[in-house]
C-alpha cells in the first residue's frame, strides 16, 4: 500500500478494484502477422521519409487503441509498451502493461494486437498503425470484470500482482483462439508470462474457470 498524506492513514484498495486496472498503478510469444504496417508520412523539417525510412525526429502516428484512435507525437524507435505508458496524455497513460524485463521474456508487458498476445516492449509502436491493440484497461466495461479478470479474483490468482495484467491478456487470447481449453493448453498458453510469486496453479485453475464461464457452463 501507498502512504498517503501524513501520520499511519492509508488508502484501502480492494483486490476487486485492482483486477480491474489489473495494476494500472504498479503472453504467450508475440504473435505478429507477416504484412508489416505501412509508415505514416512524418511531419517537421529533416525527418526522411522514403517509403520505408522514417525519422529522425519525431512522426505523428493514430493508433486504434481500446477501440478509439489517439495520435501520438512519437520517434520511430518508440515501443509500443512506452508509447502506451508514457506517449499518452497524461491523463489516459495506459499503464497496465508493465516494464519488467524489457526484453521479451517475462510477459509483463502482454497486450492484445489483432486479438493475439504479443509482447509491447518488442514491438515497435508505428509498426501497429492499422492494428487492433487491446491493453487491459479495455477489457472491464464500467464495473463488470471480464471473465478472466473475475476468475483470477475468484481463485486468488495473484499475489504481488505486477505480472497480473500481462496474465490476463494472455488468458484473455488464449481463450479468443480456443473457447474450451485444456490444462495443457492454458500451461502453454501462459509459458511465456513469468509469476516470480510462483501463483500458477491458481492462474491454471482461474483460466479453466474463465474459459467455462465464457462458454456459459
Amino acid at each position: 500500500m501507498k502512504n498517503e498524506g501524513q501520520g499511519r492513514e492509508r488508502t484501502r484498495f480492494s483486490r476487486r478494484s485492482f483486477i480491474k486496472g489489473v495494476g494500472s498503478g504498479v503472453a504467450g510469444a508475440a504473435v505478429i502477422g507477416s504484412g508489416a504496417a505501412a509508415l505514416p508520412k512524418p511531419q517537421g523539417d529533416g525527418d526522411l521519409f522514403d517509403g520505408t525510412h522514417a525519422g529522425p525526429g519525431t512522426v505523428r502516428v493514430t493508433l486504434t487503441i481500446n477501440g478509439k484512435n489517439e495520435t501520438l507525437e512519437i520517434e520511430p524507435r518508440t515501443t509500443l509498451v512506452s508509447a502506451l505508458r508514457d506517449r499518452m496524455p497524461p491523463e489516459r497513460a495506459l499503464t497496465g502493461a508493465k516494464v519488467s524485463c524489457d526484453r521479451g521474456t517475462c510477459g509483463a508487458c502482454t497486450v492484445l494486437l489483432d486479438g493475439k498476445p504479443v509482447y509491447s516492449c518488442l514491438l515497435l509502436a508505428i509498426d501497429c498503425v492499422g492494428r487492433r491493440i487491446t491493453t487491459v484497461e479495455g477489457l472491464a466495461e464500467g464495473e463488470r470484470l471480464t471473465a478472466v479478470q473475475q476468475a483470477l479474483v475468484d481463485h486468488d490468482g495473484l499475489m504481488c500482482g505486477y505480472c497480473t495484467p500481462g496474465v490476463v491478456m494472455a488468458i484473455q487470447g488464449l481463450l479468443n483462439e480456443k473457447s474450451d481449453p485444456t490444462l495443457e493448453d492454458v500451461k502453454r498458453g501462459i509459458s511465456g508470462n513469468f509469476c516470480r510469486c510462483g501463483a500458477y496453479n491458481r492462474i491454471f485453475e482461474a483460466a479453466l474457470a474463465a474459459a467455462r464461464t465464457e462458454k456459459g457452463a
